[in-house]
């Protein structure tokens, strides 16, 4: 799973100081599910994007569960590792938490000044289609780019 989040706000490495997360560092997180990522893809003073990356441990999810088909492949293969879920909704709260609480030590008046960001969800199932996630969320004043990737 992966998230992506830019802003061209001049400087754009000022996103370090609103994710409280340092640009030239990679931050690894565990988690109860897997393991999460956060790196700074594009660092300048012009862009700068950070991407949130979930390893999900598809294995480790299966074991010890009782409630599972034992001895079947079916269990293991599955989409949970590729598919923005609920895994990346824990993984954004507890990695940028810091972040989405509108505080910074450093530098608050720029945690309270209104820059341009621009978030990505890189696969997302929605059996309802781009006219769903437009109806969801175009009216909260989020503009929804949406582009069908064909199945093998």
């Amino acid at each position: 799973m992966l998230l992506t989040i830019s802003t061209t706000h001049y400087p754009a490495t000022d996103l370090g100081y609103l994710l409280h997360k340092n640009p030239a560092n990679v931050n690894s997180f565990n988690l109860s599910f897997g393991k999460a990522y956060l790196l700074y893809t594009e660092v300048s003073s012009e862009r700068c994007t950070a991407a949130l990356l979930l390893d999900v441990d598809q294995v480790g999810l299966v074991r010890g569960r009782s409630d599972n088909a034992r001895g079947t492949l079916a269990q293991y293969v599955n989409d949970r590792a590729y598919v923005a879920s609920s895994f990346l909704s824990v993984a954004i709260a507890q990695v940028l938490g810091s972040g989405m609480n509108g505080r910074s030590r450093e530098r608050q008046e720029l945690a309270d000044t209104e820059i341009p960001l621009e978030a990505t969800v890189h696969v997302i199932p929605c059996s309802g289609g781009a006219d769903l996630l437009r109806a969801l969320f175009e009216p909260l004043g989020y503009r929804v780019e949406t582009e069908a990737i064909p199945l093998d």
